[in-house]
């Protein structure tokens, strides 16, 4: 088959896991396991059924890098479980699934898939970087519509998007970007600086939501565009939307920086990460059975097992 990268908003899809399946799955010694088992299946169904040659979990390094904080004071704050002074603060997330992640990184691990993260950078980033750089087809797994700025027809960069379900899931093309948000992939990080997004903490401009931001964006082009139509007396703006832009000029002026993907990572190549999916080794084959076994992942290795068998 022809050579295919997949990248995986990890926590997004191992939140999704967690709720998804009961946490009373449970290894001997108490310990949930759902989420674990709710991730290798999903990467079993969706290396399989979208041919991925190579996969990379990409991972969140740094959830809430500081920088973009010191931007944006609001970003992600409604998260913050325990900020800490001189270092990433602590996120939201319960502990039985915090006791999960070590387990989820050994079995990745063991079967060969590739962790990537960056210092100072969110899973997106390493994800924008490697879409805008992998130089081969793309497939970007992800519940987060911030990831929609990577899809590029010409560049057959796509986003399975996960919001609705495994069992609904939407292939996002540029194409389908525009038909569903009347933007082009490109004007995505500004459409949604303009829209805001609560679960990111972006207030967004107050009196301008997605037909508005839109519409703007179709006459204008860019942000940068309609600020400037804004700032000329025969710009063609409203004098409404130039009040609204006016009242949000502090916003508008850092919220860009923080909502853009960073695209331009260094980061290991596809093939120094490791990427390329293929049989377990059999000494890895074993450990990892004998794991399924004492962590009570019950058929998750096996099915994660045989899609990797595929990839001959």
């Amino acid at each position: 088959m022809p050579d295919r990268l997949m990248l995986l908003d990890t926590a997004s899809l191992y939140f999704r896991a967690f709720y998804g399946l009961p946490d009373t799955i449970r290894r001997a010694d108490g310990t949930p396991v759902n989420a674990v088992r709710g991730l290798l299946d999903m990467i079993a169904r969706l290396t399989t059924d979208y041919q991925a040659t190579h996969l990379i979990a990409c991972w969140d390094d740094d959830w809430r890098p500081q920088w973009r904080v010191d931007l944006l004071p609001t970003y992600k704050a409604h998260r913050v479980a325990e900020a800490v002074t001189g270092a990433p603060d602590v996120e939201v997330v319960p502990d039985a699934l915090e006791a999960q992640l070590p387990m989820i990184r050994r079995v990745l691990g063991l079967a060969g898939i590739a962790i990537v993260g960056a210092a100072d950078h969110e899973a997106d980033d390493v994800v924008g970087t490697y879409a805008s750089q992998a130089g081969l087809p793309v497939d970007v797994v992800t519940g987060d519509r911030d990831l929609f700025q990577v899809c590029d027809d010409e560049r057959q960069v796509r986003v399975i998007y996960t919001a609705r379900g495994m069992k609904n899931l939407e292939v996002m093309t540029e194409e389908a970007v525009v038909a569903k948000y009347r933007v082009l992939p490109q004007q995505y990080a500004d459409y949604a600086t303009l829209r805001g997004d609560a679960s990111d903490g972006l207030p967004g401009v107050a009196g301008i939501g997605e037909k508005t931001a839109a519409s703007l964006l179709l006459k204008y082009g860019t942000l940068k565009g309609l600020l400037e139509a804004a700032g000329q007396p025969g710009g063609g703006v409203s004098a409404p939307v130039k009040s609204k832009l006016d009242a949000a000029a502090g916003y508008l002026s850092v919220a860009p920086a923080v909502v853009r993907l960073v695209r331009n990572l260094e980061l290991p190549t596809p093939e120094e990460a490791g990427a390329a999916l293929g049989p377990v080794s059999a000494d890895e084959r074993a450990e990892l059975e004998r794991l399924a076994t004492e962590w009570n992942l019950g058929g998750s290795v096996r099915r994660l097992l045989m899609a990797l068998d595929l990839r001959q």
